[in-house]
């Protein structure tokens, strides 16, 4: 009676919340000290994160290539190249866009200034010319008084800069690797799971499916963003469309934060260069398209991945943003979607194999026939079979040994 006492001093729901609170006290401990190690190892964790998402985006073209018959290395090697030419393609387009139109957008934004300039002193507002001098004079004191932090910041990047290229090699090289080896690589992973690494191969594979699908429909639905923004900047003569379609196609990969800030950036650059209508305007069929994006794009191509509420998305943002900033809030959805995947793995068994004497075609819950059935014609009787004769109906040959029937076909 004295080990059940201290039990019946507590009542069984507190004891469960202690349970669960110890548990949960544990797990937080855990992630907490598992963030720390990764935000101390982010030049390593950051660049095998987005090979990662590489891996998931190129892996269809390469196994596309080596069931085509090509060799595992000639086919990681072809899907590289083409990425890095469609990559080195684009920031051509870019640049070259980019340098031909800035001249063109400086002379249209001050055309729209001074267009501004004239209707605050002739529109209703009635300014004075003092006025908006005393203001672009205040707007001028604060850029030069930031021009110190903005000078610090320059050279801040450029020291940064090769710890930015060696995270680049370090991408390359993993995503390289993870093409050629992704198998061989996994199976040793699993080696160190022993018992329970049917699990983990489980909990792996719903995990790199959803991870695929994800990063495939989003790229597809990014595409189809950017090209139609681009499409629109372009039609409406806007300087510099094809840098704002690039930047409009990267920020999708954000969800709802991505789009807000290139959106924010297109809409000025088109005030800037077009006036107030064409801002509205191209304001307005952003706003539009992003609807569609949202109900239509997003849950027929990327939604049935994640099955995501946008509650959900908003909340895991939020932390990825304030625990890695940009870009913990570009990889919290997948890695999100990737943890939820992939615990019902981990945490079921897959159902057991029915036992050899249910191999004869009866179901679970099915009586097996009475032994003293008569068998139909041409069958097997049902009876007790030795195991030496299991053994030899499971023989490679396909047949008995001593069966007439296979030595009257032949005769």
């Amino acid at each position: 009676m004295l080990p059940d006492r201290p039990t019946k001093l507590v009542p069984p729901v507190l004891a469960k919340m202690a349970a669960w609170a110890a548990c949960l006290i544990l797990v937080g401990v855990v992630v907490y000290f598992s963030a720390l190690v990764v935000a101390r190892l982010t030049f390593v964790a950051l660049p095998v994160a987005i090979a990662l998402l590489l891996t998931a985006l190129l892996f269809p073209l390469t196994n596309a290539l080596r069931r085509a018959g090509m060799r595992p290395i000639y086919a990681t090697w072809i899907t590289m190249l083409v990425a890095l030419a469609v990559l080195a393609g684009t920031g051509w387009l870019v640049g070259a866009r980019a340098s031909e139109e800035f001249p063109n957008l400086v002379t249209q934004v001050q055309q729209t200034a001074r267009s501004v300039q004239e209707w605050l002193i002739t529109g209703p507002l009635h300014l004075q010319q003092a006025q908006i001098t005393g203001y672009v004079d205040e707007i001028a004191a604060m850029v030069n008084a930031q021009r110190t932090a903005i000078t610090g910041t320059l050279l801040s990047a450029g020291a940064v800069a090769f710890e930015v290229l060696a995270s680049i090699v370090l991408l390359l090289f993993v995503t390289f690797f993870l093409l050629k080896d992704g198998d061989r690589i996994w199976a040793w992973f699993l080696r160190a799971f022993g018992g329970v690494a049917p699990r983990v191969d489980r909990a792996g594979r719903a995990a790199w499916t959803t991870l695929s699908h994800y990063v495939q429909g989003t790229v597809a639905v990014a595409a189809v963003h950017g090209l139609v923004m681009g499409i629109v900047l372009a039609g409406m003569g806007v300087p510099l469309w094809a840098p704002l379609a690039v930047l409009i196609f990267f920020a999708s990969f954000i969800p709802i934060v991505g789009i807000f800030f290139a959106g924010t950036v297109a809409t000025l650059v088109t005030l800037g260069a077009k006036g107030l209508v064409y801002a509205l305007i191209f304001l307005g069929i952003l706003i539009v398209e992003q609807q569609l994006e949202n109900h239509v794009l997003q849950p027929l191509i990327v939604g049935r991945a994640l099955n995501f509420h946008p509650l959900a998305i908003i909340l895991v943002l939020s932390v990825g943003g304030i625990l890695a900033g940009i870009a913990g809030a570009a990889v919290a959805v997948p890695v999100a979607a990737v943890i939820y995947r992939a615990l019902p793995e981990l945490r079921h068994e897959r159902p057991a194999l029915p036992p050899p004497g249910h191999a004869g075609g009866y179901g679970e819950g099915e009586p097996p026939p009475p032994k003293d059935a008569e068998p139909a014609k041409g069958e097997a009787p049902q009876g007790d079979i030795p195991r030496s004769r299991s053994d030899e109906r499971l023989s490679p040959a396909g047949s008995r040994p001593g069966d007439d029937s296979r030595r009257d076909d032949t005769e």
